[in-house]
């Protein structure tokens, strides 16, 4: 047994939470197992994808020897730096948006809403220690998994190597997920920022923060640092926030933004950053003018860059890009047959749920199909995502330009929330449901879902189009009344209007007429 190569994992405020997070997802006192003779599987990276590899494949009683190498912290991105602690300071910023909204529901507010924030920090980090043993070591040691901490890298075609140790391998997992890209700003550097992997380390509130970056990370951050209280300046160097998604949809965020405060920089091109006794100040091109603004802290998120580096892939033949990550076929197999990749480190879709499916290809292509059992492919997913902004944007499938690309004749059906009930009792119309199906055809192509709980609701439709669900099948589904979901039904029901016949709505008119 040997602790070689085992770097000591600190996160910042190490209070009893994060102690107790990093004593179950690094801890200080782990002893790396001796390794066996061979693994059948060796995963690198113990985010979502290498934890539901190693434990997929561990759990299947088939005898199967599995090694998980990570580096950092288990539970990667998404339990530490990602979903788990963004959403709990989303939900803490809604109760400020829910007491902004109170007088309109005759409820009295303090005229001042005061924001403990190292409280609302405080909640986040406990929460996410309660849910770290998930994800710990000792959790994948019970499951049979030979866990191993310190940097993993590819000696050969059969051995990856931590520290002084050599893990040999039947087959290997790339699932070292990616970072957050610095952008190019001159004086960046030298001013400091924070992105997400800094971000949630905070324990006193920024009065002002810029946000570069108007994308899913940039627009969740900014609207819930501005509702805890900060100044927050948003700068996106498109015309619109969250212009990848439905262009409807995202105006309705972006109308939002501008009500709670938020100054929005669009078309904007930041040209420098200069640190100067009246904070950070960002020097910037908005629409033809100059202009410079000093803020406090500056958060960045601009996207994602795979991490490659440090894992000798060139040796083992396995392609990869900088910008892309390794390189995989539909199958998720690299250009070296014998190594696969899952997650953030390989794919477009970065999102943990993606990961996860994506981990479920692999342990079936790994392991199974060369029984004969068939290969599952990335192309056959149905992949929903959502922007846990207030309202959310969820999607899923193809938007109505993807649609156009593709030569697709195409019908977009679009039941605004306020003509759904529930959604009016809520006080929530502002958003809406599109759905966009085959012309001629009820086949469901893709959905987007603004409210409130889109995130919530999106996998009716998720479903409907995994199991070959028409609008026609989804009209014949009884939806509670009242909820915000009916507004499914009533996508569907206008598609069934479509197909009555002049001498049908002729009769349909008597017989409501004589009713």
């Amino acid at each position: 047994m040997t602790t070689s190569g085992f770097q000591k994992v600190t996160l910042p405020p190490m209070d009893e939470y994060n102690q107790k997070l990093i004593s179950y997802c690094h801890p200080p006192d782990w002893v790396n197992p001796k390794p066996a003779d061979y693994y059948d599987l060796v995963v690198i990276g113990a985010g979502t994808a290498g934890l539901v590899v190693a434990a997929g494949a561990a759990g299947l009683d088939l005898g199967l020897k599995v090694a998980l190498v990570e580096k950092y912290l288990l539970g990667g991105d998404c339990l530490n730096v990602g979903c788990v602690p963004s959403k709990c300071m989303i939900r803490s910023s809604r109760v400020v948006g829910e007491m902004w909204e109170a007088k309109a529901f005759g409820i009295n507010p303090p005229e001042q809403i005061e924001v403990d924030f190292p409280a609302v920090m405080e909640r986040m980090r406990r929460l996410r220690s309660h849910i770290s043993p998930h994800d710990s070591a000792e959790r994948f040691q019970k499951l049979g998994v030979d866990v191993f901490l310190g940097d993993g890298c590819f000696l050969d075609n059969n051995i990856v190597q931590v520290g002084d140790q050599k893990l040999r391998y039947k087959k290997a997992v790339i699932a070292t997920g990616a970072r957050a890209v610095k952008p190019a700003i001159a004086g960046l550097s030298e001013a400091g920022f924070l992105t997400n992997e800094t971000v949630f380390s905070l324990t006193e509130l920024p009065q002002r923060l810029a946000v570069i970056g108007g994308g899913p990370i940039g627009c969740e951050l900014a609207q819930t640092f501005q509702r805890l209280g900060s100044q927050v300046i948003l700068f996106h160097k498109g015309s619109q926030i969250l212009n990848k998604e439905d262009s409807d949809a995202a105006e309705i965020v972006q109308n939002v933004f501008v009500r709670e405060g938020i100054q929005l920089v669009l078309n904007s091109q930041i040209e420098r950053v200069e640190k100067t006794p009246e904070g950070k100040v960002i020097h910037f091109r908005s629409n033809g003018s100059v202009s410079s603004i000093a803020v406090d802290e500056i958060l960045v998120g601009t996207g994602r860059a795979p991490n490659v580096e440090g894992l000798n892939l060139t040796a083992v033949g396995v392609e990869f890009d900088q910008r892309k990550g390794v390189k995989v076929n539909d199958f998720l197999q690299t250009t070296n047959p014998k190594i696969y990749a899952a997650g953030d480190i390989c794919m477009n879709w970065k999102f943990t749920h993606a990961a996860d499916a994506a981990a479920r290809i692999v342990i079936k292509n790994t392991l199974f199909s060369p029984f004969g059992l068939g290969k599952s492919k990335l192309s056959d997913l149905v992949m929903p995502w959502v922007t846990y902004t207030d309202p959310e944007i969820a999607h899923v499938g193809m938007y109505q330009r993807e649609a156009e690309e593709k030569g697709l004749q195409v019908n977009t059906i679009k039941i605004p929330f306020s003509s759904v009930d529930r959604a009016i009792a809520d006080g929530e119309e502002a958003g809406f449901l599109k759905i966009l199906h085959k012309k001629g055809d009820d086949e469901i192509l893709g959905a987007t879902i603004v409210s409130r709980h889109a995130g919530e609701t999106i996998s009716e439709i998720t479903t409907a189009m995994v199991n070959k669900v028409g609008l026609n099948g989804l009209s014949n589904v009884i939806h509670p009344y009242p909820t915000q979901a009916e507004a499914i039904k009533k996508a569907a029901d206008s598609y069934r209007r479509t197909l009555l016949t002049p001498t049908s709505k002729k009769l349909l008119g008597l017989l409501t007429k004589f009713s």
